[in-house]
């Protein structure tokens, strides 16, 4: 059985008490525009988020029918969706193929907000790949050619073997993008904001897309 003294206790009255003594209950949340909310969260996530502010869980599911998520990096986000980049071949790349629905979770502690979002998925242009993989560092752009992502490794060596043999295969000339790497779009059609509220009364604001515009709902913590 798991030792409950690794798991921190629920917070005290006394725990609430300092922490509303402590702060100005902050405006609700604003109804107007999700995606200008997300960039102003998004904003300030990045600069106190001791790492990687632009993280994100990504979920999925598999030809079963059985979910996947991990981790990965929001790399532009708009009113037409939120875009992060892999390997096609990935099993979240060949997942997405088959299923192109996703959901994501960004989750920032030293905030203590998240935002959910779910919503059907599209591949990114070739242009938009072409130049978000330029602005890579080269050798992870050589990363990229060498990594067979998600397949089985036999050892760390055959990975260091094929990253040697890219590096010559391109010399000093520029890297291309590799046919099986490219961006993926997370089009919303719901995003919900959470904030953290002392007594567990949190505040959840939701969008829903609907009619080329968006409905909120505020939801029971």
């Amino acid at each position: 059985m798991t030792d409950k003294t690794l798991i921190p206790a629920s917070p005290s009255e006394d725990d609430y008490v300092r922490q509303v003594a402590a702060a100005e209950p902050p405006p609700l949340l604003s109804e107007a525009d999700p995606i200008a909310l997300f960039r102003d969260w998004f904003a300030e996530a990045v600069a106190k988020e001791a790492n990687d502010g632009n993280a994100m869980a990504l979920a999925t599911v598999d030809a079963d029918g059985m979910p996947d998520v991990r981790m990965v990096l929001l790399k532009d986000v708009d009113a037409s969706g939120f875009v992060f980049y892999t390997n096609l071949e990935s099993a979240k790349g060949r997942e997405l193929a088959a299923h192109p629905k996703a959901a994501l979770l960004f989750h920032w502690k030293s905030l203590r907000r998240q935002v959910r979002v779910r919503g059907a998925v599209t591949r990114t242009t070739d242009a938009e790949a072409d130049a978000y993989f330029a602005t890579r560092a080269r050798p992870a752009q050589i990363g990229a050619w060498a990594s067979d992502q998600s397949r089985t490794l036999p050892d760390r060596l055959a990975l260091e073997k094929r990253i040697a043999e890219m590096g010559l295969r391109f010399g000093l000339g520029k890297v291309p993008r590799p046919p099986h790497w490219s961006g993926f779009r997370i089009a919303p059609q719901s995003i919900e904001f959470w904030r953290d509220r002392p007594f567990r009364l949190h505040e959840r604001l939701v969008f829903e897309a609907a009619d080329g515009g968006w409905t909120t709902r505020r939801l029971f913590p």
